[in-house]
């Protein structure tokens, strides 16, 4: 009887092995660093506003038009690094289609916003396509952009526009 049950464990033992199975390791490594830059001065997060201006719908009138394109800027400074990466995190507010932002207001315009970095370049939210890296050896640096409405769908509706997105920066 002991024997049987023996035998019973080791087929058990040798048939569950199967069921913890993999078909992929995933190795992670990464690195936590103290090397940080001030965003505009502060020590903390920033919350930056960008006020874009009121636009006609006519200046939207086909998909795929913009209009009024507002720069603003991230000054770096004390930054302890080489270099620094800003990257726009991925979140509701970003359309996963063409990377823009979604507008948010309640019953507002059917615009989005687009983000451009300093080459006028669209950025693609949803991918981060069009990210910027900054040399911070001096200790410091100007990350700049431009924001502007975006006709998804024409016409563009009249009605507000909002909508916000997280930055952070990389250091290297």
């Amino acid at each position: 009887m002991k024997k049987l049950h023996a035998a019973v464990a080791l087929v058990a033992l040798g048939l569950g092995s199967n069921a913890f199975a993999y078909d992929a390791l995933v190795n992670f490594n990464g690195e936590v660093t103290d090397q940080t830059c001030k965003i505009d001065g502060s020590d903390s997060a920033v919350t930056k506003t960008v006020n874009l201006p009121t636009v006609s719908v006519n200046a939207l009138a086909n998909v795929g038009d913009w209009a009024g394109r507002t720069p603003f800027n991230f000054q770096l400074t004390d930054c302890s690094s080489a270099r620094a990466t800003a990257h726009f995190e991925p979140g509701p507010t970003i359309d996963t289609g063409n990377g823009n932002l979604n507008n948010q207001a309640s019953g507002g315009s059917n615009a989005q916003i687009q983000l451009l970095n300093d080459g006028f370049t669209p950025i693609n939210l949803a991918t981060n396509t069009g990210s910027q890296t900054v040399d911070t050896s001096s200790g410091s640096a100007t990350l700049q952009y431009y924001a502007q409405y975006y006709a998804k769908v024409a016409p563009a509706t009249a009605g507000l526009v909002t909508s916000s997105v997280y930055m952070t920066l990389d250091y290297q």
